[in-house]
C-alpha cells in the first residue's frame, strides 16, 4: 500500500481553503494509506498539552484519528510551528513523534526524513531559538501557561516565518541548502532524502549521486503538494 509524505500545511482556521481541501485529502485516503508521514509545521502553532486544546484545530485531528482508526500508520516529525506534541498525539493517535531527523528504511533503501529547519547550519540565531522552543523548560511551561497565552508566541512565529519568505536571499537560497545537505546524507550512505521547510516542491536525481533522490515537499498552503511512495519509488504529486 502507499505512503504519503506531506509537510507545511501551516493549518490555522477550519474555514481556509487549504484547511478544507486537507480534510478533503484526508478522508480519501482512508482505508487504503498504509502510512502518511508528516514532517512538520502541519500546524500554524502546536505545543503539546496533556489533551487537545486548540479547538480550530478539532476537525483534522479528528481527520487523523478517522486514518489510524483505519489502520494508517502515522509518522509525525516536529518541525518550527509544532513541538512537544505531547499525549494527544502518542496516545489517541497513536502517532510516531520524532522529535528531529530519522533514518528509516523503506523497500530496501535508507530513507532521510526530516523538517529541514536544522540544515541551515549557518543560523545560529534561529539554532538558538529552536533550541529554546525545544527545551524542557518551555515543554514545563505548557503546565503553567494556558493555551491561549500561547496564541503571542504564535503570532511572533508567524511573523518571522513571513518575514524570512519574503527575504530574496531566503528565497534564493531554499534549493541551494537542501542539495548541499543532501550531498553529505548520500555520501553517508542514505539513498533518499525527504524534507519539508522550503516551500519548494522539488524532486531531483543528482548527476554526481546516481541512484540518489532528494525531494523537497513543496506545502499546502497554495501548491497542495506532497509525496507518494509505492513499491520501492517515490513520486511527487499535487492535490487538486
Amino acid at each position: 500500500m502507499r505512503k504519503i509524505f506531506i509537510a507545511d500545511a501551516h493549518l490555522q482556521q477550519p474555514g481556509d481553503e487549504n484547511y478544507r481541501r486537507l480534510l478533503c485529502f484526508l478522508g480519501e485516503l482512508e482505508g487504503n494509506l498504509e502510512t502518511l508521514f508528516i514532517l512538520g509545521d502541519f500546524f500554524e502553532f502546536w505545543i503539546g498539552y496533556p489533551t487537545a486544546r486548540f479547538p480550530q484545530y478539532l476537525p483534522v485531528l479528528d481527520g487523523l484519528r478517522r486514518l489510524t482508526e483505519r489502520g494508517t500508520r502515522l509518522v509525525y516529525f516536529e518541525g518550527n510551528h509544532d513541538f512537544h506534541l505531547g499525549p494527544y498525539f502518542r496516545e489517541t493517535l497513536q502517532a510516531e513523534i520524532h522529535p528531529g531527523p530519522a533514518v528509516l528504511s523503506l523497500d530496501g533503501r535508507r530513507l532521510y526524513l526530516c523538517h529541514g529547519d536544522q540544515m541551515d547550519r549557518q543560523d545560529y540565531g534561529y539554532r538558538l531559538l529552536r533550541w529554546v522552543l525545544h527545551s524542557a523548560f518551555t515543554r514545563a511551561l505548557t503546565a503553567v501557561v494556558p493555551p491561549a497565552a500561547a496564541g503571542g508566541i504564535a503570532d511572533w512565529l508567524s511573523r518571522t516565518s513571513r518575514g524570512k519568505c519574503q527575504d530574496p536571499r531566503h528565497a534564493r537560497d531554499r534549493l541551494r541548502i537542501p542539495r548541499a545537505f543532501a550531498a553529505e546524507r548520500f555520501a553517508a550512505g542514505d539513498d533518499v532524502v525527504v524534507t519539508g521547510h522550503f516551500h519548494a516542491p522539488l524532486l531531483e536525481h543528482p548527476s554526481l549521486s546516481p541512484g540518489k533522490t532528494l525531494v523537497c515537499l513543496g506545502d499546502w498552503i497554495s501548491q497542495f503538494s506532497y509525496a507518494e511512495w509505492q513499491d520501492g519509488d517515490v513520486a511527487l504529486r499535487t492535490y487538486s
